[in-house]
């Protein structure tokens, strides 16, 4: 008995990091923010063993390192306000300086979250009024792990007409939206990535038990399997197309920081699988979820942009297909939120420079449903439809005050007969309900509205909201079974 406790405690030495002084996880620092009005982990390393004990806003709470030197605490909640000071004591002490207490958002997706608002339009006006103390801006460096990381890179700022210039667009513009409604500190945590699939973003372990994912993880494994090169097999593993390598390297360290909610934008690199986005997105959604043991924190997304070259025929399309599933999700999954795009996209360029707009229809779902303040949270979004006669009449939720954008016709809106040919329909508005006629005097048995790429559309709320795209239908779909 006596040799296995010896082993065990030599294991133990060698595997146990040697921590010469307590310290703050990566999170953590000068100028941060934490999350108000909930319980506050606070977690780091330091010697084995270590009694730690942390101070903030005249609360002492104490607690030991593990055997791997691992530490936390957990403050009690705690009203906006500060600045404070957040101190660790230990073997030495660590302290953050500056430290307020007001909501934490996490702003994540691939490069349409990434974009920096040096790159927006209207960028140079932008930037010059984006003198805001209480709004802090982190931005985590990218990196893709094979295995679950432990820290992050990166730097608690003030927003300021300087930090905000390499900050994301979508985030600056949906943090100065709902500070300017609520007045309290914001965090913003932004972890980004550009060209990269929402599998990427996703725990691997919980991918491959998902019905229908476990591929993702598999073909990965057995393509790195093939190489025989280390070097290529490492970036491989690396790679942030690969299930899981952005998860381990810039969400799972940020665990389990208290949050308010999440912002996503994301979605173009899985355009082509957006059959199997139905089940990924949801799944990666309640991944996050549980992994962050806050219950169901807001998770507020952007459906695709228009994009691409426009077609003068009703068809099929990629891109609508993907925009359904993100819809989807919102009856799929509680407390999501979706911002629409499809009027604020650009033909040529996958990356629209207007991110004001997309910010602030996600602070408008936002301040509606989390902070409870008087605003329109989104433009209309289809719920049923009914045939009266030869017509099929459309009814919306949020739906207020239909009208076509400027007085314009109204367009975007295709009807199919029993022959499932689909044809531009004959669109009016009567009260809050749009109603559908076949060109040729058919029945109109189906309906689609803005399923295209780039789409003609223009049906808006009273608040000036873009309707969502949808269809009645449930033709097979193009990308049915791509994985």
């Amino acid at each position: 008995m006596r040799t296995l406790l010896v082993a065990v405690a030599a294991w133990f030495a060698c595997a146990a990091p040697a921590w010469a002084d307590v310290e703050f996880a990566s999170v953590f620092g000068d100028g941060m923010v934490l999350q108000r009005e909930r319980a506050v982990p606070i977690w780091g390393r330091a010697k084995p063993g270590t009694r730690v004990e942390v101070a903030c806003a005249g609360q002492r709470k104490s607690g030991r390192a593990d055997a791997r030197g691992r530490w936390r605490v957990d403050l009690d909640a705690m009203p906006a306000g500060g600045p404070h000071t957040l101190q660790v004591d230990g073997d030495g002490s660590a302290r953050c300086e500056g430290v307020l207490v007001g909501d934490v958002w996490i702003c994540s997706g691939q490069s349409n979250m990434a974009w920096p608002t040096s790159a927006s339009a209207n960028a140079k006006e932008e930037m010059e009024a984006a003198g805001r103390w209480n709004l802090r801006l982190f931005t985590v460096e990218v990196n893709g792990a094979d295995e679950r990381a432990d820290a992050v890179r990166g730097t608690w700022m003030p927003c300021s007409p300087k930090t905000v210039a390499a900050f994301s667009a979508v985030g600056y513009y949906f943090g100065r939206a709902v500070q300017s409604a609520v007045d309290v500190p914001i965090g913003l945590l932004c972890t980004a990535v550009g060209g990269t699939p929402a599998e990427a973003w996703m725990d691997r372990d919980v991918l491959a038990k998902t019905r229908g994912l476990k591929p993702l993880a598999e073909r990965w494994d057995a393509a790195i399997g093939r190489y025989d090169k280390t070097d290529k097999k490492d970036a491989m593993r690396r790679s942030g197309q690969r299930p899981g390598t952005l998860w381990n390297g810039m969400v799972a360290p940020l665990l389990p920081f208290a949050i308010r909610g999440v912002i996503w934008y994301q979605g173009e690199s899985n355009a082509g699988r957006a059959e199997q986005y139905h089940t990924l997105f949801p799944a990666m959604i309640r991944d996050w979820r549980a992994q962050w043991g806050q219950g169901d924190f807001p998770f507020v997304f952007v459906q695709l942009a228009n994009f691409m070259a426009r077609q003068d025929a009703p068809g099929d399309s990629a891109w609508a297909e993907l925009r359904e599933a993100q819809r989807l999700t919102l009856a799929a999954v509680p407390q999501t939120g979706m911002a629409v795009a499809i009027d604020v996209g650009d033909e040529k360029d996958i990356h629209p420079r207007n991110k004001q707009d997309v910010g602030a229809r996600l602070a408008a779902w936002v301040l509606a449903h989390e902070y409870g303040r008087e605003v329109v949270p989104s433009g209309p979004l289809w719920r049923t439809a009914k045939r009266q006669g030869k017509s099929l009449v459309l009814q919306f939720d949020h739906a207020a005050g239909l009208s076509p954008r400027a007085d314009e016709p109204l367009v975007g809106f295709a009807v199919a007969g029993k022959d499932k040919r689909w044809v531009w329909a004959r669109a009016r508005i009567q009260g809050e309900t749009v109603v559908l006629d076949h060109p040729d005097g058919d029945s109109a048995h189906f309906a689609r509205y803005a399923w295209a790429d780039n789409p003609a559309c223009n049906l808006v709320n009273a608040a000036g909201l873009p309707a969502a795209p949808f269809r009645t239908d449930e033709f097979p779909l193009t990308t049915a079974g791509k994985e």
